[in-house]
């Protein structure tokens, strides 16, 4: 596919969390296999998440019996891609512009034993950096949610000619 006919198969939708979500299933194998989902797309913010798959977890079963936790590798994935993706939210022209990740910063702050939400606020975007942080929820099934990691990421921006 072309940049031109990406472009215009980008321009067909008429809201950006629908844009996205298409974006990451058709383009996007790793996240798509993760089963990420865009659960929010606003100015300068957007939030991703992955629900609690076995096939995400350590293979460690928990010490007190309960099921095992999602590696940290999942957090640190949505940390950078929500991040980059929150970038294109400020941006001019988010589809013509490129990003690439030059640093990601990512703190664990305790094993994610469900569903993960991540929300990414945009800090600054200057004209070739952007810089976005990030907070990842997990939800157990119990119904209880709480931060299990935060993160800073600092991103390349490449504008279109």
């Amino acid at each position: 596919m072309s940049n031109d006919e990406f472009a215009a198969v980008m321009a067909s939708f008429d809201d950006l969390e629908s844009m996205t979500q298409y974006y990451i299933d058709e383009h996007q194998e790793f996240l798509s296999w993760i089963g990420t989902t865009v659960e929010h797309v606003g100015e300068r913010t957007m939030t991703l998440a992955i629900p609690y798959d076995e096939k995400l977890t350590n293979t460690r079963v928990g010490a007190n019996g309960t099921r095992p936790d999602i590696t940290g590798g999942i957090a640190a994935t949505l940390i950078d891609t929500a991040g980059g993706l929150a970038i294109r939210t400020a941006l001019e022209d988010p589809v013509a512009t490129q990003i690439a990740t030059i640093n990601l910063n990512v703190n664990y702050l305790r094993p994610a034993t469900g569903d993960l939400a991540a929300t990414a606020d945009v800090i600054r975007v200057g004209s070739t950096v952007g810089v976005s942080e990030v907070t990842v929820e997990s939800t157990t099934p119990d119904g209880e949610t709480t931060a299990v990691a935060t993160g800073q990421g600092s991103f390349r921006i490449f504008r279109g000619e």
